[in-house]
């Protein structure tokens, strides 16, 4: 069955914070910080028949998208949830006409930072000790709008 992506709407936050709950790794906020996302950013859902098995959070502004928080389920992972999360997010950034798409990542999960490049991102800098449990880099995704 395939995985549908859709904007989120409030009746989603529910199952939003219960998938960010589930996932440690994952940026953890209250149920008004996904909600001010609803309203004033991007915040997507990715569903397979009627669950919600993934999202994708970005803060916009002036142009600049920044990926802030990307979760998928544990028993969707390497199903293509989240690079169709990302797929989705680069045609919104697209069709908004954005300078720039922008992330960090902890140097050690390899599995998002191939999705990152798979989708135009590209290493651009380091964060040193930037992560705590463990103490690690995080590295700086970028990509730029071509003219």
């Amino acid at each position: 069955m395939p995985v549908s992506i859709r904007e989120a709407a409030l009746d989603d936050l529910l199952a939003i914070l219960a998938l960010e709950r589930d996932e440690p790794s994952a940026a953890h906020w209250s149920a008004d910080q996904y909600k001010t996302r609803i309203e004033n950013g991007c915040l997507l859902v990715a569903e397979r028949g009627n669950r919600i098995c993934g999202f994708l959070c970005a803060r916009v502004a002036t142009g600049e998208w920044e990926v802030e928080n990307v979760v998928v389920a544990a028993d969707f992972r390497r199903q293509g949830v989240g690079i169709a999360l990302m797929r989705a997010l680069v045609a919104r950034w697209q069709a908004a006409n954005g300078s720039a798409i922008l992330l960090e990542v902890r140097e050690s999960n390899q599995a998002a930072r191939a999705l990152y490049e798979k989708c135009g991102l590209c290493e651009t800098g380091r964060r040193r000790a930037y992560y705590n449990g463990p103490l690690e880099d995080a590295v700086l995704y970028t990509r730029q709008r071509l003219n």
